[in-house]
């Protein structure tokens, strides 16, 4: 399975590198956030400095498949497309979150057309006496 992580800066990796990725879960958006790329055959390694360690933090393996750097007037930053080797805790988390919320949706629309268990609706008549 193949994932593509952007990183802010320019990191340039080789085709067919290890690497080894550090995640958190930014708290905000609820997504994922590449803070840290280290290169195993260089044992470079690449960090964002203003990323506090430490909260849902995660590591995991990939090889390269292909590396682009895009440089703009605003700055850079640097798209790694890699073969995972485990996708790890924080993609799971990701995951399950996804998986409730379906089953959070498909209950709300089970609900929303009733169901047949449920008795039907008693008509109120007017009362004549």
């Amino acid at each position: 399975m193949d994932r593509s992580i952007v990183f802010p800066g320019q990191i340039a990796i080789a085709q067919g590198h290890r690497v080894e990725v550090t995640e958190q879960l930014d708290p905000l958006s609820g997504e994922t956030l590449a803070i840290a790329v280290r290169d195993l055959e260089t044992n470079i390694r690449y960090w964002l400095v203003e990323e506090a360690a430490g909260v849902d933090e995660v590591r995991w393996l990939g090889r390269v498949l292909d590396c682009t750097i895009g440089v703009s007037s605003t700055g850079s930053r640097t798209e790694l497309r890699l073969d995972v080797r485990g996708p790890g805790p924080v993609g799971a988390k990701v995951a399950l979150r996804e998986a409730d919320a379906a089953a959070d949706a498909a209950k709300a629309e089970a609900d929303r057309w009733g169901g047949s268990d449920r008795p039907p609706p008693v008509e109120e008549s007017e009362r004549f006496w």
